[in-house]
């Protein structure tokens, strides 16, 4: 039997980790349009969502490491600040599934390294002319993602755009304030803030219930097992071998995965100026990517969750 050298083993195994959470990652815009286009409500989606996640998760915790369960009074109070902002991106890009397509709603998503850098000039870190190159190349993207005819519902590209806001935030909130503490428990209070927030969201709104069909409730259950749960058992133990810097090169694989889903079983069709503006995009999250690399501050880009 082949063994890898001891000094080989966790990089690959870090790797094979990282590979195996982005393709986990990548069904959840699929499946979320799926959901969301037979009626179910953006909130209670998400509530179902992350409720189911956040028990897959606590129970692992508490059999695995039970002390992780807990937290300070400081750590506490960042981490559901941090869930308060995931809650608005969660909240908002499972509402943009009911106008835009998976595919197209990915790929503007992907523009997150971007936002990320541009909330890192509040900390200090150098804006240069690289980063509005950068910018531009993301805002041609955009349009060109949309059509210069505007057939796409602006109202759809706007609550993506905002879920990357309210995940970038999220994220610097988790870099800032949170990086000593273990990832899990961090994670885990997100995902209980998520269902919280979205769970009094939808309460205020009526808390109008309508029971799925039994395929819904297999494709949501399906998510909080391969793209909430899964996933991030896959990423933390993959960051914990290659750092978190090198997993986040590998977030473009998610988009194009994504694409090749919807593609396959939701029949989804991009135009060829719309590949051309997602492939723009994706250069300049790339872009973005690379200059992280080299600031000061390395993201954890899958702390929390987009949806």
């Amino acid at each position: 039997m082949l063994r890898w050298p001891a000094s080989f083993s966790p990089n690959w195994t870090g790797w094979f980790l990282v590979v195996l959470a982005n393709v986990c990652f990548s069904v959840v815009s699929p499946i979320g349009r799926y959901v969301v286009s037979n009626g179910m409500d953006p909130a209670l989606f998400v509530v179902l969502r992350w409720s189911m996640a956040a028990l897959l998760l606590s129970g692992t915790v508490a059999v695995v490491e039970p002390q992780r369960l807990f937290m300070d009074q400081n750590g506490l109070r960042f981490a559901c600040l941090a869930g308060l902002f995931n809650s608005f991106s969660a909240l908002t890009f499972a509402s943009s599934l009911k106008y835009l397509d998976a595919s197209m709603a990915s790929m503007i998503y992907s523009a997150l390294p971007l936002a990320v850098l541009v909330l890192l000039r509040f900390r200090g870190e150098k804006f240069t002319y690289r980063n509005l190159v950068r910018i531009a190349i993301a805002v041609l993207g955009v349009y060109l993602l949309i059509g210069p005819g505007g057939d796409v519902p602006l109202i759809g590209v706007l609550l993506v755009l905002a879920a990357v806001v309210f995940f970038a935030v999220q994220l610097v909130l988790v870099q800032w304030y949170l990086r000593a503490y273990n990832p899990r428990t961090v994670a885990l209070y997100i995902m209980i803030m998520i269902a919280l927030v979205n769970g009094s969201w939808w309460w205020i709104q009526g808390s109008a219930w309508h029971m799925p069909s039994q395929q819904v409730w297999l494709a949501i259950g399906l998510l909080a097992l391969v793209g909430s749960y899964l996933s991030r058992i896959c990423y933390y133990g993959g960051i914990q071998r290659i750092g978190s810097g090198q997993a986040s090169m590998l977030s473009p694989l998610e988009t194009l995965l994504t694409v090749v889903w919807a593609t396959l079983f939701l029949q989804e069709r991009l135009s060829p100026v719309q590949w051309i503006g997602g492939a723009l995009i994706l250069l300049s999250a790339l872009l973005a990517i690379q200059r992280l690399g080299r600031a000061r501050w390395r993201p954890r880009l899958r702390m929390g969750a987009r949806m």
